[in-house]
């Protein structure tokens, strides 16, 4: 499986529909009370882009698109309108958005997250797909500029020297969601199109 580092036409997925989907068991007992089980420790989002296809040339857009990706088989990046940055709706960027580490003394590499959730469970999401030229860093909410880089395939921040031991990291940033078609084929009636339906164009979130 191949992953194309390129984003669905984004005038298309500012109008798509969709969100996180969890897998939760649960047994009701005898008693009335319910056992519950998480089937998966992250969430998976699911969307579909034919909410945004608005016009013939958007259409072919993502039919283009379609092909170049043969259909299910290559994954790419997809803009979340709800949700692709590590700043509050609203907010701007800044390097203290989000904690993703302490340093040790020795480490040098560390993982994009967003955390959700802060008082009962919060839930630390990976971010694989970080834009380029959009991440911040700070060390003990001191922005650094220099000294270290980015691996924006796959969301790693390596420094050129390991941060002291209990220096807080933070970092700022806007990413993507890593995405393929849910389908292999696009079923598109051009008169229907036009007369205002919507092409169904499933996309679901896969785990690098």
């Amino acid at each position: 499986m191949a992953f194309h580092e390129t984003r669905f036409p984004v005038e298309v997925s500012l109008g798509a529909r969709g969100g996180p989907e969890r897998r939760t068991d649960i047994v009701l007992l005898g008693s009335g009370r319910e056992e519950r089980n998480a089937r998966w420790a992250d969430s998976r989002r699911r969307y579909n882009a034919g909410y945004g296809v608005k016009s013939l040339a958007a259409l072919h857009e993502v039919i283009a698109f379609f092909e170049e990706r043969r259909g299910r088989l290559h994954g790419f990046r997809w803009k979340d309108r709800m949700d692709f940055s590590s700043a509050p709706p609203g907010s701007g960027i800044t390097p203290i958005d989000q904690v993703i580490g302490a340093g040790d003394g020795e480490a040098q590499s560390f993982q994009l997250v967003k955390t959700y959730g802060a008082a009962f469970a919060p839930w630390a999401r990976i971010i694989a797909k970080p834009v380029a030229g959009s991440v911040r860093l700070a060390l003990d909410g001191g922005e650094v500029t220099s000294g270290w880089s980015l691996d924006t395939a796959i969301g790693l921040v390596t420094f050129e020297a390991p941060p002291g031991a209990g220096v807080q990291l933070t970092a700022g940033f806007e990413f993507d969601v890593p995405v393929r078609f849910d389908t292999d084929f696009l079923e598109i009636d051009l008169s229907a199109f036009e007369a205002g339906a919507i092409p169904d164009i499933p996309l679901t979130e896969i785990r690098l």
